[in-house]
């Protein structure tokens, strides 16, 4: 199989995943990200990654071909593009004629979002086409699974490029159709806001709601434990969009989910949300 340049473009938590996952499975990357801050919690990232495969793989870290760049031109060569901005439909949409500019007219740009209606980025382009949506779980190197949302101006061509970086990456996908949340958050979120609820009223604490979850219903992690994992500004962000695009309500957000987040509570990044992680 050749080698595969990948653009990833934004360095937090799930694009530093994405581009050690890419580059673990053989591919060249290229992690792009304004924020000079983001670019050195990137490598550190990276490097944490590569130490924790030694040790459950027995082997000992190979090289991985990762570049960090702050600057957009340097994905001009890429043969493919993960979009992985922060979650604002108005920082994303000024982007991709940014990206077209860039890349060459036939490379398939991928946008990782929560929740942003992928026919809403690919219009920003000449050939809206070449966008498809993929929606990677975090922690990306251990799910396997991936939601790709293909809108309706999704080519083939874009779809199959997709399948073929999952299959080099070693992951399953489920193509769903267009729309705010997709499939995954457009459940899942109102889930953790009546989480938040239950435990702001007292009915049960966070540990409790979560042990429900798992026993109950065969969850691996209940939803609050899963929303320190995404985190808790991440989640705000994704009811907001929905809010906004559906305006019912089960997306707006709950007081406390919003007090924790204006508290520096966003979950495991941080070190304390619904639980406390003692700084890991």
């Amino acid at each position: 199989m050749s080698t595969l340049t990948l653009g990833v473009i934004g360095a937090g938590v799930i694009g530093s995943s994405v581009a050690h996952a890419a580059a673990a499975s053989g591919c060249a990357v290229i992690l792009v990200d304004t924020d000079p801050t983001a670019l050195e919690a990137a490598r550190a990232a990276v490097r944490r990654h590569e130490r924790l495969a030694a040790l459950t793989g027995g082997l000992g870290p190979r090289p991985l071909d990762i570049r960090f760049s702050s600057e957009l031109t340097d994905v001009a060569g890429a043969g493919f593009v993960v979009e992985n901005t922060t979650e604002s439909e108005a920082g994303k949409r000024e982007l991709y004629p940014l990206l077209e500019k860039v890349l060459a007219p036939d490379v398939t740009i991928a946008a990782n979002t929560s929740a942003i209606p992928i026919t809403r980025l690919a219009e920003r382009l000449t050939d809206p086409g070449r966008v498809v949506g993929v929606h990677f779980m975090n922690p990306v190197d251990r799910i396997a699974m991936v939601e790709v949302v293909r809108a309706p101006s999704t080519s083939d061509g874009a779809l199959a490029d997709v399948e073929d970086l999952l299959a080099r990456m070693g992951k399953e996908s489920v193509v769903v159709n267009d729309a705010p949340g997709f499939v995954i958050n457009r459940v899942l979120m109102p889930v953790v806001n009546l989480a938040a609820a239950v435990v702001a009223d007292g009915v049960a604490t966070p540990n409790q709601v979560d042990e429900l979850f798992k026993g109950c219903l065969g969850h691996t992690s209940g939803p609050l434990r899963t929303a320190d994992l995404i985190g808790l500004d991440t989640v705000v962000r994704t009811l907001e969009v929905l809010h906004e695009h559906y305006g019912t309500d089960e997306f707006a957000t709950h007081p406390h989910l919003r007090r924790m987040v204006t508290e520096g509570r966003t979950g495991i990044k941080s070190g304390r949300g619904f639980y406390s992680y003692d700084g890991n």
